[in-house]
């Protein structure tokens, strides 16, 4: 009876541009390396994170079951934390998506093109199908995007409350 009436307009307390930078950074690489693990399971490409992360350095039977392709997702979420801070560094200022376009470009280039020779269960850069290139750049473009511009607008939104 003598309940105070439970406010509706509370605010939940806000959380840093750098905390949602890592869980934009986290949900970003589980989300594309999983559509990327679908894309290997559906043939659109000849490499997935697991080949990647696993397959380059064990050559035992798990490592092409859904255990290490479930495993390598978390891992590219973990990974993908180092892409999403480094992006907050450099970029965080840039509006439009232009700058998270070019990141995911620029991040593809350097793993498909510099990196391959460390990983020997990758086949070298011009070995691999158009198939596994366009869908892979298109893929890199996403992620670059979906954390270029998320990571953007919640710096630009951090500013405009704090004024």
């Amino acid at each position: 009876m003598a309940d105070k009436p439970k406010e509706q307009n509370q605010q939940e307390p806000q959380q840093s541009v750098l905390t949602k930078t890592l869980i934009i950074g986290f949900a970003s690489g589980v989300l594309w390396s999983g559509l990327a693990a679908l894309a290997y399971y559906f043939h659109f490409s000849e490499v997935s994170a697991a080949s990647f992360l696993f397959r380059s350095f064990w050559q035992t039977e798990w490592t092409g079951t859904w255990l290490a392709e479930v495993l390598a997702v978390i891992i590219v979420g973990v990974l993908s934390l180092i892409s999403a801070l480094l992006y907050y560094m450099f970029l965080k200022k840039k509006n439009g998506i232009w700058p998270g376009l070019i990141f995911g470009l620029t991040l593809w280039a350097i793993i498909f093109v510099i990196l391959t020779p460390l990983f020997p269960a990758i086949p070298a850069f011009m070995e691999l199908s158009s198939d596994t290139w366009v869908t892979t750049a298109c893929l890199f473009l996403l992620y670059g995007l979906f954390i270029g511009f998320s990571i953007s607008f919640e710096y630009k939104e951090f500013n405009e409350s704090a004024n």
